[in-house]
């Protein structure tokens, strides 16, 4: 299958393999045209306040030159403890200039987690906000031996000076004191732009094989791991991703709104698409503010989103996007997680039909390697077809033996988009990367006789019934198409009566638009009967749970490992 690459015959005309000459540069120098050409033109709208490209060029000068001044050099590691904030892309411009390696650390992760990520991955560098400085930081200090440098930001302080102090007093945003802490340089964000630094870019030589990011992975099988991924992997992907939506015509004439967080490969990686192509960004501190969202496009007409599902859904369930004009949106990305058939029906018959796009990837391969096509078939519920210059093999989980088509396998990626490995974990990336290169995803997927991918499961959410596989995610598809449920997700607990079996649960929250009477026991044995026509006897939900709202992990995925754990 992978010698062939038949799925090439799917794709649209003049769609093709790149020359993998095209990546072998930095991604700073693959930028340089935007900041010299575009440079009067806006790079970021953060509620309100503008900046145009040849300020971030300046901002994230300045913060390259106080990190040389604190003496970093070509591979030490910064970690960005922000939200979406103009904040976070100055510091990843400035970092990646002079050849540091950018760590993404969510700001909602615990204390303790944060401590794991600093010093797992040896990051001598911090952005945080003065909150989690003053929360956490502060306590840590002691415990963070290779942290030498601390810079610390609010989120409003980027507002004008009314806004941030009514904001501050209103409680609308987060703050924490800022304080000197032993034996570590402790600086104020907004002190590094007010003229003390040079805005003049660095010299400093990078190579296409330097490392850019050390992106560390959800750790749903362990404690979480950093992927190495190189200015290669960034760069070859964001041109095959741009290639394959034909946007290498669209210089500095797009508008993108996204609610992926930057601290997220695809987050990072949508922001690294629109400084490549000089389009504008509007920021999204909070993404589950649907009534902010909502004003930004009314005012912007963005001309692209990318969101994770769960993003889409919060905005269908505000009535006033339907009402909005969305003749200026193309495309709707979508990824990160399945996105039911049935929303993606009710989205598009909203927005225009066609412009949803599903994509799939991982933060090992930084990230997208599959696609729909945009002007060929999309195939609603699956992920699409590989993309151009990628490589595919479906394998037996158990016996590593490729499986033909229309059987479900591991999805096994190879291509220039794949990292360099885990960060000081050479046993887990032979484990992940085979002696062919590939990359074992963890995701089980079946491709039909076009190549077109549909995910059935993770390798770890499969569920075991008296012997019969059940995938998870073929069941959540099925019921979500019932009128009364909302977001579902099914998991497997253990069935007390037969050891090493397991019984399929589904947690599910009330679709908005059902008239629910309160009658649990009736709606569970109305459901029951929905999947029993529907779904095989085994893949019948034997136990139900309704929730008020799922439990969602930093990006906005439905959180199965904690509803495991309850």
């Amino acid at each position: 299958m992978s010698e062939e690459k038949f799925w090439k015959k799917s794709w649209d005309e003049g769609i093709s393999d790149l020359d993998p000459k095209l990546w072998e540069i930095s991604y700073t120098e693959a930028i340089r045209p935007t900041f010299k050409e575009l440079s009067n033109e806006l790079a970021l709208e953060f509620l309100g306040v503008k900046i145009t490209f040849g300020e971030l060029d300046n901002y994230s000068n300045q913060f390259s030159n106080m990190l040389i001044s604190h003496g970093f050099k070509k591979g030490d590691v910064v970690g960005i403890n922000l939200v979406n904030i103009p904040q976070y892309v100055i510091a990843w411009l400035g970092c990646l200039k002079i050849g540091c390696v950018v760590s993404g650390v969510s700001p909602l992760l615990s204390a303790q987690q944060i401590e794991y990520q600093i010093n797992d991955g040896a990051i001598k560098g911090l952005v945080t906000l003065d909150a989690i400085f003053a929360g956490h930081i502060v306590k840590l200090a002691p415990k963070l031996p290779n942290l030498s440098l601390i810079i610390a930001t609010n989120i409003a302080d980027f507002l004008p000076k009314i806004k941030q102090v009514l904001a501050k007093a209103l409680g609308k945003v987060p703050k924490g004191k800022i304080s000197e802490l032993e034996g570590k340089t402790v600086l104020n964000f907004m002190d590094i732009l007010n003229g003390e630094y040079s805005a003049e870019l660095p010299s400093v030589k990078i190579t296409p094989d330097d490392l850019a990011y050390l992106q560390y992975t959800g750790g749903t099988t362990g404690p979480p791991k950093g992927a190495m991924l190189t200015h290669r992997n960034i760069v070859s992907d964001i041109l095959i991703f741009q290639h394959w939506l034909s946007w290498e015509e669209t210089r500095g004439k797009g508008t993108l709104l996204s609610g992926f967080p930057y601290f997220h490969i695809a987050g990072i990686f949508t922001c690294a698409n629109c400084i490549y192509l000089g389009w504008k960004q509007l920021l999204l501190p909070d993404p589950r503010n649907s009534k902010h969202i909502i004003k930004l496009i009314k005012k912007f007409n963005p001309t692209a989103m990318a969101n994770v599902p769960s993003f889409y859904q919060i905005l269908l369930k505000n009535p006033k996007f339907k009402d909005l004009d969305h003749s200026k949106l193309e495309t709707a990305v979508s990824a990160a997680s399945p996105f039911p058939k049935q929303s993606q029906e009710e989205f598009e018959s909203i927005v225009g039909k066609g412009k949803l796009i599903e994509y799939y990837g991982m933060t090992e391969t930084a990230p997208l390697t599959f696609g729909n096509p945009t002007q060929g078939t999309k195939k609603l519920g699956t992920v699409g077809l590989p993309l151009p210059n990628t490589d595919v093999k479906l394998v037996d989980p158990e016996s590593g033996n490729k499986v033909s088509l229309g059987n479900p396998g591991e999805i096994c990626i190879k291509g220039p988009m794949v990292m360099k490995g885990y960060y000081k974990k050479p046993e887990e990336t032979k484990k992940a990367i085979d002696a062919d290169g590939f990359m074992h995803t963890g995701d089980v997927g079946i491709m039909d006789e076009q190549g077109y991918v549909r995910i059935v499961d993770r390798t770890k959410d499969m569920i075991s019934v008296s012997g019969f596989k059940v995938f998870s995610t073929k069941v959540e598809d099925t019921l979500s198409k019932h009128p009364a449920i909302g977001e579902i997700a099914i998991i497997g607990v253990p069935n007390p009566e037969r050891p090493g079996s397991e019984i399929v649960k589904a947690y599910f929250s009330i679709h908005p638009d059902y008239a629910y009477d309160g009658d649990e026991e009736n709606l569970k044995k109305e459901i029951t009967a929905f999947a029993q026509e529907k779904c095989s006897s085994y893949e019948v939900p034997k136990l139900f749970e309704i929730m008020d709202e799922l439990p969602l992990t930093l990006v906005g995925k439905v959180d199965k490992k904690r509803l495991r754990k309850e």
